[in-house]
């Protein structure tokens, strides 16, 4: 009976071993993000790429929540999430532990609505059209439609929102409070297509449809924005809490230096040289 028993125990722990060999070699790490919808397009992309590679092809899975810059730089402090997009710069009061890894640069375009072909707004234009100070067409030079300007801007957690204010607002003034806001850069980039009186700005990757309006006798582009010569520039960051450490630390550096990564990026955004 002793040695029926033994046998019975040794074939439960071989089926349990077995079993254990299965659940490890099916077993992925997971790399989860959250933040920035300016730049969910270019992030789903390059995580396609990454898991596609054979080193990492069936062993790596990736999610991706949005929610604004603010929201992804805060999960990552808390980690809620293994990565953080953000597409504004660090500021002082962000949580303590968290390192800014840069990733790609992107532009912020002013917009308006395909109907009104506005031809240049300088920095003092953009800030009395976006203040409040001036609220009618009529009163900006180039415009071609009459009536009331509507502004549609992005919520505070908008690393888009807070790359508007300190490029083109500065420090001094902020957006009017009747302005509408929006929560992505899609829905903003609809509500400004469906309105021939609005304006607001948007992630290059968003401007098609729109009228992409010259600042200082610049156009939006991915050549102007690499150039320099293009005033809207801003980074793209994935933020990690502390060092990224293994599966984290090859998809950042996969986006750094793969060329596949590279091609992806220069699709509709600006590499880093």
């Amino acid at each position: 009976m002793t040695r029926i028993r033994a046998l019975a125990l040794l074939a439960v722990l071989a089926l349990l071993a077995s079993i254990t060999s299965v659940s490890a070699a099916q077993a992925k790490t997971t790399i989860s993000m959250s933040g920035s919808t300016s730049m969910a397009p270019l992030v789903t992309k390059l995580a396609t790429a990454f898991k596609n590679q054979p080193k990492f092809r069936g062993k790596v899975r990736f999610t991706l929540a949005q929610g604004g810059s603010d929201v992804g730089i805060t999960d990552v402090s808390r980690s809620r999430v293994s990565i953080g997009n953000s597409s504004r710069d660090p500021k002082a009061a962000d949580p303590s532990g968290i390192v800014f890894n840069k990733i790609a640069r992107d532009a912020v375009c002013i917009v308006t609505h395909p109907s009104n072909q506005i031809a240049n707004l300088s920095q003092g234009q953009i800030q009395d059209i976006f203040s409040g100070r001036v609220r009618s067409w009529s009163k900006v030079p180039g415009a071609k439609v009459s009536g009331a300007i509507d502004l549609v801007v992005r919520t505070a957690a908008s690393g888009t929102q807070d790359a508007f204010q300190n490029i083109f607002m500065g420090q001094q003034l902020r957006v009017a409070g009747s302005a509408t806001t929006k929560s992505s850069n899609g829905l903003q980039a609809q509500a400004i297509k469906s309105n021939p009186n609005a304006i607001g700005y948007a992630s290059f990757n968003f401007v098609g449809g729109l009228h992409n309006v010259p600042y200082r006798g610049v156009r939006c582009s991915l050549r102007s924005a690499k150039s320099g010569t293009y005033g809207g520039g801003r980074n793209f960051f994935m933020v990690t809490r502390g060092k990224p450490r293994v599966a984290v630390k090859s998809f950042i550096r996969f986006i750094r230096t793969g060329a596949a990564a590279k091609r992806i990026i220069a699709t509709n955004w600006v590499p880093l040289r």
